[in-house]
Order: C-alpha cells, then structure tokens, then sequence
C-alpha cells in the first residue's frame, strides 16, 4: 500500500511523464528512422543490382551473338573467352548465370555453380526475361539460409532476344547492418531513458519540493496556527503559488481578526437591542440570550440561561406539532410576560426564525422577543375610539329618528308639539355636525394636512377677544371672566384663529364645570423655569374653581372621547374632543399644554405658544 502511495505523488507522476514521452519520442523516431534507413539501403542495392544486371547484358550480348552465328572454331573459344570475364567480373557475393535463348546456362561465375552449364533454367524470371520482359526482380532464401535478391535482364542483339543474365545477390550484409543500426538505436534509447529519469528526478523535486513545504504549512494552519509564510525563491508559477499562499495567510488572519471584531460587535449589538433576542437549538433549548431578553423574561443575571427551553420561559404549552412547526417554519405568536414595569403585564410578539444549515436542513430557531405593551394599549384605544365614535352618532340618531316618528304619526298636527319636537331634532343635528367636524379637525391634524397660518399675533387682545365672546354666557350664571396679562407680554408667533379655537373649548368647559357665581380667570405671562424667565414662550392659562378632575382620570384626559363624567358632559352639548383639539393645535406650534386639577378645587389649563420674532415671520 505505501508503494501504491508513493505512486500517486506528483514528484512519481511528473518522473514517469518524462520517461512516457521520450520512451514514445524514441519508438517514433526509431521506427521512422529504420523504416527510412531501410528503404534508402535496399533501394540503393536494388538499383546497384539492376545496373550490373544491365551492364553484364551489354557485355556478353557479343558473346551470345558470336555463338548464335554458328562460326566454326568460334564457340569454344567463346565460352571460354565469357567464363574468364563472367570470373573475373563476379564478386565472391555474387551468382551469375548466362543463358542463351533456348534457356541453356553456357557460363556461371562461382566454381560450384559450375554443374549447372549446359542445363536449362527454367526459373520463372529467366523465362519472361527470354521473353523479353524486363523487370523480372524475387527475393529468395537459397539452402545455406541465406537471403538473396535474383534478377534477370534480357539480352537483346538488333531488337532481338538473344539470351538473358541472371545475377544472384546475397542481403546478408545488409540485414547485419540494420541490427547493428537498431542495436545502437536501442542503446541510445536506453541511455536517453536513464537521463530522462534522472533529470526527471531533479525537475520534478525542484517543482514537488516547495508544494510540499506549502501543503505542510497548510496542514499547520488546518491545526490553527496561521503564523505560516513560505520562502518564494522563484517568479514562475511555483513562486506565484508561494505569493498567493502567503497572501492567503494574510489574508485569513485579517479575516479572522474582522470576525472577532464581527462577533464583539454582534455580542454588543445583542446586549444594547431593545428588542429581546434568544438563540435555540433544534430541541428548544436556549443558546444565547441578549440582557433585554433577561428583562422581559425577569431572568436575574446571576441564573444560567443556557439549556432553558424556550416554551418554558415563554409560558408556552409544548404541543409538539405546534412547536415543531414554529423550528422548521417560523412564526409570530402574542405572549404574555409577567409583569411590566407599571405592575401590567407585558405584552410581547414573539418572532420564530428558524436558521438552515446545507447538510442538516434546519439546526435552530432565533426567537425575537418584542416589546407591543404600547401597541396594544394603543390598539386598545383606537377600538374604544370607534367605539365613542359610533355611540356618540347613535345616541343623536336615534333621538331624531324617535322625533320624526312621533311627527309622522300625528304630531304635526299640534303645532307647539311639533315645533318642540324639530327643535330637539335640530339642536341633536347640530351636535352630530359640531362632533363630524371635530373629528375631521382631529383626522387633518393626524394626516398633517392642517396648514397654520402663523403671524404676529397680540395674546392680551385675543385673551380680550374670548371674555367679550362668552360675556353673555357668563352673566347668564352670573359669572366672572377675568383677564391679568403680565405688562410687556410680547406677541406671539401663532395661527390666531387655531388659538381662538384653543381658547374657546378652555373657556367653554370652564363655564360648563363650574357652579353659578363662579370666577373664571385668563391670564399670559412669559414662561418661567424655576425661576428664570425663559424669553422663548408665552405661557397661557385658564382658571376655575369648578369641580375639577380627580387625580385619577388626569393621565387620560386628552385622550378622544375621554368624559369624567360622561352622562352629564353629553348632557352639557359636550363631544369629548375638545382636549383632544386643543392638544394637536398646541402641538403644532411646537408648544405644550397641562392640566393641573384637583376634586371639588377647580382646574387650570396652562399652554405655552412661541414668541414672535423677526426671523420667524415666514410672511
């Protein structure tokens, strides 16, 4: 197995490329090389062959001539005169034969082929060269084993065959030579490996040996230690390697380092959230939990949070379908948490986040715990504002609804009943347009639609303007309206008739809720603080010693449709919205309105409105 191992290191792999493609490299070169030597060699031979071939024709074609003549004392002569030159011109490789044209062999050059003179050959390329065909090529193995290539040319005399030559070559030579040739081809090839292998050997450890000092420092940084740099000695891709590890080192560790710095935010961001943040495993059990959390929850922070089950410390009944629904798919449920700060109960919407991980699908729940007590005090009170709204158009509807009933079926007929009866009819419309058009004045300033027409307006004279408006209504129950400004009020920067607006509900409940004889007092000072004198404002109050407002209903009072006394406010013509009005117009100038009110020892309203200046008239 470690030999197997070993196999598949790049060092191994790169050696045994390197001998591959010269071992290939070789086996081409030497199979083209050999193919191409052997072609050259045997095409020189058989052109050498043939040339002698052909010029042996020449030769004896006097000698075959002479002989065909039949010229007496000639022929033995002759052949003796063609044996001597067919000896002579033969090499010791070489087998001549001469055939005349009857294909009898009259001279052969090698004494032991001397027995075949005077026979016929009757080879198949002697015969088609006696018939005048040239080209007559074979290669043949004679009896000793040894190859030969035989050729016979036609000899010819005025156009004629006369005869032919035969000539016999041993290759033997030849085919030594090339396995000398491949045996040295095969050597080289060898020694070329060895090199190969050897120069493989130093290549490859210069290419393996600064991967391996990476990947050992990788492995050390597997196990932690990021305090890792490789030498880079080069600038190819080996150095490029070693620059981008060392730039990774770096990198990661200024990585790391953000992520700590991430995770010290995160805890931060965690403890200062106002909202209650708790981290769950897939059981339920708790993780991590920020202090806000431990507030809603009234955790001490001496007590442990992790490992507490999440339903546990929300009040919630495991039911297993619901909660594991709430895990893998999230959810918003209300619950109710002990006691609030005011000894109410806390009323918090609890988020479900489940959070995913690839390989294990959902592995947690992040619950987001906050905070609606107000919301739903909130939502409390617009409910009961739809309420007040809609028992307040009731009440006015149904009374004119009774009246018109009662003059339909007869009434009419008694003209002083009748004209009691549209009165009370009238005087209940009235007090449905008088309560429309509140609401309508309280819905512009919601919606910040109402645009103030803010001036220089004189606060004394319009404290004036308000006692001459109710004076009728003040001698009526024989009452005081009385008005001390401070000298030197300076005017203030308002929209007068929203103030008058202001003023009028003032002094309107004021001589609702006191008693015949009473005393009402407006006065406008500048604000005091302390004592100091704050030049920035105008205070504005309204006085009267009615019969006040308990200590309890003063938080709520300029809440809509708020009555202490309801029965008796609606019986006084009275919407409820009055406080509400004055509140908004207040507001809108940036000022602050108070109630300062005890049972049976009358009220004071006190306003504040901002002074005029020369940068604030936007005229």
């Amino acid at each position: 197995m470690k030999g197997i191992r070993r196999l598949q290191t790049i060092q191994i792999r790169l050696i045994v490329i390197y001998v591959l493609l010269i071992l290939i490299a070789m086996q081409l070169i030497g199979v083209y090389f050999i193919r191409t030597l052997e072609s050259s060699f045997f095409g020189n031979f058989y052109e050498s062959l043939n040339k002698e071939a052909y010029y042996l024709a020449e030769s004896v074609e006097h000698y075959l001539d002479a002989n065909m003549s039949g010229t007496s004392g000639q022929d033995q002569k002759t052949y003796e005169d063609l044996n001597e030159f067919i000896q002579n011109f033969a090499p010791n490789d070489r087998e001549i034969q001469v055939i005349d044209a009857n294909g009898i062999v009259v001279s052969a050059s090698a004494h032991r082929h001397q027995s075949i003179v005077g026979q016929k050959n009757v080879q198949t390329e002697v015969t088609r060269a006696l018939q005048g065909i040239r080209g007559n090529e074979h290669t043949m193995i004679d009896a000793d084993g040894n190859r030969k290539h035989a050729i016979a040319m036609p000899v010819r005399k005025g156009g004629k065959v006369i005869g032919a030559v035969y000539l016999a070559a041993s290759m033997e030579d030849l085919f030594v030579t090339m396995n000398r040739i491949k045996q040295i081809l095969f050597s080289g090839t060898v020694i070329a490996l060895a090199l190969t292998a050897l120069l493989g050997i130093i290549l490859s450890n210069m290419i393996t040996a600064p991967i391996k000092d990476i990947t050992r420092k990788a492995a050390a940084m597997a196990k932690g230690n990021f305090n890792q740099q490789v030498a880079v000695l080069t600038n190819d891709e080996i150095g490029q390697l070693g620059n981008a590890f060392n730039d990774m080192t770096n990198r990661l560790k200024e990585a790391l380092s953000s992520i700590e710095e991430e995770k010290d935010k995160l805890a931060s961001i965690l403890a200062n959230m106002s909202d209650g943040v708790i981290a769950a495993d897939e059981r339920g059990h708790t993780i991590v939990m920020n202090r806000r959390a431990r507030e809603m929850l009234k955790l001490p922070d001496t007590e442990p949070a992790e490992g507490k089950d999440v339903y546990t410390l929300l009040g919630l009944q495991r039911t297993g379908i619901t909660n594991s629904t709430w895990q893998k798919e999230g959810g918003t449920i209300i619950v109710s948490l002990g006691d609030g700060t005011a000894g109410e109960p806390l009323t918090v919407r609890a988020t479900f986040s489940p959070f995913h991980r690839r390989d294990r699908g959902v592995t947690g729940t992040v619950l987001l715990l906050h905070d609606v007590t107000e919301q739903e005090k909130l939502e409390a009170s617009r409910k009961e504002f739809v309420a007040n709204v809609s028992h307040e158009l009731r009440t006015p509807l149904t009374t004119i609804k009774s009246y018109l009933e009662a003059l339909d079926e007869g009434a009419l007929d008694e003209p002083s009943l009748a004209q009691r009866f549209v009165g009370v009819t009238r005087n209940e419309t009235e007090r449905m347009i008088r309560l429309v058009n509140d609401l309508l004045h309280l819905s512009r300033f919601d919606s910040s639609q109402t645009a103030l027409h803010r001036e220089r307006t004189d606060i004394t004279a319009m404290l004036d303007e308000v006692t001459d408006r109710f004076s009728f209504q003040a001698q009526q129950r024989q009452m005081r309206l009385v008005v001390e400004a401070e000298r030197g009020v300076p005017p203030v920067f308002a929209d007068q008739d929203a103030v008058d607006q202001v003023l009028d509900n003032l002094v309107s409940n004021a001589i609702k809720y006191s008693p015949d004889g009473g005393e009402i007092m407006l006065s406008a000072r500048l604000q005091k603080i302390g004592e100091t004198v704050s030049a920035g404002w105008v205070e504005i109050s309204v006085k009267d010693r009615g019969i006040g407002i308990p200590k309890k209903d003063l938080e709520r009072i300029f809440e809509r449709f708020y009555r202490v006394d309801k029965a008796r406010s609606r019986n006084m013509g009275g919407t409820g919205l009055g406080l509400s009005i004055a509140l908004e117009i207040v507001k809108a100038h940036g000022g602050t309105i108070r109630i300062d009110s005890e049972a049976g020892e009358g009220t004071t309203v006190v306003f504040t409105l901002p002074v005029f200046t020369e940068e604030r008239d936007i005229r």
